[in-house]
């Protein structure tokens, strides 16, 4: 129970990817850290791309990001929803200025990349969204986790060992 004291977004939308939601909040669960579903809609079950569901514990407009560690976005096809609302952009931002904990994997880059905080920042995701996470002023690299301070990236459900672990120890050092 390491992470006893840690908050988190999660942060949810249809299509997500299954496991890259389920995975890393079971493994932060764990470790008693808080991890809060947040979609659009409190009350709301969004379901991923493999029909599991994930009811939403908060809003979007329910969060305040002060009052949180971090925030995970999940990859699949709901990072193109995701970073369509102001809210999920402002918390984004918010974390990033703050210097608390990012967790992105797969196509997740598409929320970072409308929030603007890549620039100059070292990150993976799936090879499909390389181009879009360059244009956005990151460095790319084809490996299963980079981690760029606060900034914890992956490229899809295989590496979710090493994102777990990667996440863990950030929200320990943090």
């Amino acid at each position: 129970m390491q992470l006893s004291q840690t908050r988190i977004i999660a942060l949810v939308d249809e299509d997500f990817e299954d496991l890259e939601l389920w995975v890393p909040v079971m493994r932060l669960r764990e470790e008693g850290a808080e991890v809060v579903l947040t979609g659009k809609e409190k009350g709301k079950t969004y379901h991923g791309k493999y029909g599991v569901p994930a009811e939403a514990q908060a809003g979007f407009s329910d969060i305040n990001p002060e009052d949180f560690d971090g925030i995970l976005v999940p990859g699949g096809w709901a990072p193109d929803k995701l970073r369509r609302f102001d809210e999920v952009i402002d918390m984004v931002k918010h974390m990033d200025a703050n210097k608390k904990i990012i967790g992105q994997i797969c196509h997740a880059g598409w929320v970072l990349i409308s929030a603007d905080v890549l620039q100059g920042k070292k990150v993976t995701s799936t090879p499909g969204i390389k181009d879009d996470m360059k244009n956005a002023g990151s460095i790319w690299s084809d490996e299963a986790v980079v981690v760029d301070g606060h900034l914890i990236s992956s490229r899809r459900p295989p590496d979710i060992p090493e994102y777990g672990r990667e996440l863990v120890k950030a929200f320990l050092n943090q």
